[in-house]
């Protein structure tokens, strides 16, 4: 999310991380060392910011709370955790990622809850379900992407002016490495696990694959077949997936590196866990000239041209 609102003209001045191996990953490349666990930060130790981003484990809001005194059905969950920052704040909007089960998440009270806890902080929120594959990114990744901006900068902005799908998908065999070494999976586990049914599981792709993959889940690393996609390649005939390749799959910049105080493990979790770049950057470009229309309506024409923006909003 950070590189994306980035490449949108923001700045982050902020960001929290509890898990260790992903505070390497992003003080590496980032040169910021994250906040640790957000439920344990205050929200005055947080800076003024323009939007805020998150994601957040999709758990189940139960009316059991009310009935025990808690301050709201989300007490307990990270979710709650983003609220009382957003109501601490205030910020002009904000954009929160989930995945697509959100939607029917708890026979869909999950989303209901979320949706009138958000618009009773004082902000109009859309939601759209995107694939990430309709975006220029060899995967097929649909994920829930919820955006709020403050009833006051409202004005005509919504509906948001979503990005609109490409017309071109790309496939993932022009990023797949050739005689990779270390990767490989071995000929038992073939024969006793991977192809132990002859189903078209799991999915192998090479460097003639011309479709997107399907999801890559942050535990990759287990070798799931019917989950996981493989690479026709290696010393067996059969590899996982590169540092490249996953990089390709979810759209993030060649820059930017796995440390090597990383284990390969936590490479996939990390990468499973994260979002589409490419969907985000679009969605904050979207954003963005949303905000310049509401602090300049004569420039309303102008942002419909769906073009990056110069203006630097800041992020948390």
């Amino acid at each position: 999310m950070r590189i994306a609102f980035e490449g949108a003209g923001g700045r982050c001045v902020f960001s929290s991380e509890w898990d260790k191996y992903a505070q390497r990953t992003y003080e590496h490349n980032f040169g910021d060392h994250p906040k640790g666990d957000i439920t344990k930060i205050e929200a005055n130790e947080i800076p003024d910011f323009d939007v805020l981003l998150a994601g957040f484990p999709c758990q189940p809001f139960s009316s059991i709370g009310r009935r025990e005194g808690f301050e709201h059905p989300t007490q307990g969950t990270l979710f709650h955790d983003i609220v009382r920052v957003i109501a601490a704040k205030e910020p002009k909007a904000f954009l929160l990622e989930n995945v697509e089960g959100l939607e029917n998440h708890d026979s869909g009270r999950t989303i209901q809850v979320i949706d009138e806890t958000l618009k009773a902080l004082g902000y109009e929120i859309e939601r759209r379900v995107l694939d990430a594959a309709n975006y220029g990114v060899p995967q097929h990744r649909r994920r829930t992407y919820i955006v709020g901006f403050r009833n006051d900068l409202v004005a005509n902005l919504f509906p948001m002016a979503w990005p609109k799908p490409s017309r071109i998908r790309r496939g993932i065999g022009e990023f797949v490495e050739k005689g990779v070494k270390g990767y490989s999976i071995s000929k038992h586990l073939q024969n006793v696990y991977i192809f132990k049914k002859n189903d078209g599981r799991p999915e192998i792709i090479d460097r003639k694959s011309t479709e997107p993959v399907k999801t890559l889940c942050a535990s990759y690393h287990k070798i799931q077949r019917l989950t996981g996609t493989f690479v026709r390649d290696g010393e067996t005939g059969l590899r996982l997936l590169t540092e490249k390749e996953c990089k390709a799959i979810m759209g993030f910049p060649a820059w930017f590196k796995i440390p090597e105080n990383v284990s390969r493990t936590q490479m996939y979790r990390q990468f499973g866990n994260s979002v589409a770049v490419p969907v985000v950057r679009r969605i904050a470009i979207a954003m963005t000239e949303c905000l310049m229309v509401a602090h300049s309506p004569s420039r309303a024409v102008a942002a419909r041209s769906n073009r990056p923006v110069a203006r630097r909003k800041s992020v948390a």
